[in-house]
């Protein structure tokens, strides 16, 4: 067991609880193993290293081998967004002595998982004047925390009969932030003020509020408008069970794979191809935008490193990624004994089990799937196998308990070999989830396999 990459993979969970902060600590990682921003770099020769980043949100990193760029990259690519709650661009609001903030869900949660935990604030708040404030509060043991509150079980006979996807509506994920203490009553059960007094005390909570932000950050409330601030999980990493063979922690899918393929590439010198380290955003919702997988950035970006290498044509750039190998680097479903009717044993993922492949995702029939060409699994397994590296061959679950989708066929559409391989993960999507100290690490020595792949 390697232990030093285990800590090192539960700081960055800590560090790196959105894209913005995991693409941050990428880089950051990625210059202290010798790597330039590539608009630093004119001219690029093999044994070069660079980065270039879209938005501080998604990151594409090459090491330069030896061989023509149109012979092709090897590519580990992942995801560096996870479930969450988004603040709103209006949010702030004052009902009866409470102060909320307002917030949209994203990406696939079951949302009564999300209330009554300990909450923190991450992001930025970019102001007109065209600073940018950065907001991480909750993660100190000084620091407060948020909440999204529950009904009592004594008034709970409504809700405890409705629909789990029902009984917690999205509108109402909204986060305590903080109080007032409400006015005595008279003796007819009414507050005790005048109306002077009744003016002066509107909303008097969310001015505390507003106080506390003005005093700390500089924020006013209209900066919320041009701001993205996210609530995640408050707490650290921790190591799960007696024996310490797992580990807790909020965003390990997709960022147990990011971490791996990252540091694998740290770790490792290009051959005759082109190594390379995507990650990208926006997996959970789509891949859109611009820094998710479905847009140009990665396109883009290798042909920056073409026109760097050569004289540059658009032929030399599709034949790069015509020509390219990829490991679609995202988590898999891990079996769980307590639910095992959903799953199909013999085609399941193991906790501890080495890295997983999946030949194909998609949803019942392998609609939206990515169905990897037998060929190249063929050509892994034969390498890993050489290296007596574990691992596992997996669907997500039963054909029609439903499924899902990672990168990989946005990769596929360039002509690439494309394969899902990455970590078993229990309790997916849930603001705490699962996953072995054992697959993190044969999936950090398989990543690093493969970029070896003539």
């Amino acid at each position: 067991m390697d232990e030093k990459l285990i800590e090192s993979y539960k700081a960055f969970l800590n560090d790196g609880k959105t894209e913005r902060e995991c693409c941050a600590r990428i880089i950051e990682d990625a210059r202290a193993a010798g790597y330039k921003d590539i608009r630093d770099c004119k001219i690029l020769k093999a044994g070069d290293k660079v980065y270039i980043s879209k938005f501080g949100k998604a990151v594409a990193l090459f090491n330069i081998g030896t061989g023509s760029i149109e012979d092709g990259l090897n590519i580990l690519g992942a995801h560096i967004d996870s479930p969450r709650l988004d603040v709103k661009q209006n949010p702030l609001y004052e009902k009866d002595f409470l102060v909320y903030l307002n917030t949209h869900y994203y990406g696939g949660i079951k949302k009564y998982q999300w209330l009554t935990l300990p909450l923190a604030l991450h992001g930025v708040v970019c102001k007109k004047d065209g600073t940018t404030v950065n907001v991480r509060l909750g993660e100190d043991e000084e620091d407060p925390v948020f909440v999204i509150s529950d009904i009592l079980p004594h008034l709970a006979q409504k809700q405890m009969k409705e629909a789990a996807s029902d009984f917690v509506p999205g509108e109402s994920l909204d986060l305590i932030l903080g109080s007032e203490i409400p006015p005595r009553k008279d003796d007819d059960g009414k507050d005790k003020k005048d109306d002077k007094a009744e003016k002066d005390e509107k909303d008097k909570a969310k001015k505390s509020v507003l106080k506390i932000l003005k005093d700390k950050y500089g924020i006013d409330e209209a900066d919320f408008g041009s701001a993205e601030l996210e609530v995640v999980p408050a707490g650290r990493a921790r190591d799960l069970g007696l024996d310490r063979s797992l580990i807790l922690a909020y965003g390990q899918d997709d960022r147990s794979c990011a971490y791996t393929s990252a540091a694998a590439l740290f770790a490792s010198k290009a051959g005759a191809r082109t190594t390379c380290c995507l990650c990208v955003d926006k997996e959970e919702i789509g891949s859109v935008g611009a820094t998710g997988m479905e847009s140009h950035f990665f396109e883009n970006a290798v042909a920056e490193l073409v026109a760097r290498l050569g004289t540059y044509s658009e032929l030399s750039v599709r034949r790069c990624l015509y020509n390219s190998y990829m490991l679609s680097s995202d988590v898999n479903a891990a079996y769980d004994p307590q639910n095992g009717d959903l799953y199909d044993r013999d085609n399941a993922s193991f906790l501890g089990g080495g890295i997983v492949f999946n030949k194909y995702t998609g949803s019942r029939g392998k609609y939206s799937a990515s169905d990897a060409m037998p060929e190249f699994i063929a050509k892994l397994r034969g390498l890993l196998d050489g290296r007596n590296i574990r691992y596992q061959m997996a669907e997500l679950g039963k054909v029609d308990q439903g499924g899902g989708g990672t990168i990989a066929y946005l990769a596929a559409k360039y002509g690439m070999y494309v394969l899902d391989a990455g970590v078993a993960v229990l309790s997916m999507h849930a603001p705490w989830e699962i996953t072995s100290r054992e697959d993190i690490c044969q999936a950090y020595e398989a990543y690093k396999a493969f970029l070896t792949l003539a």
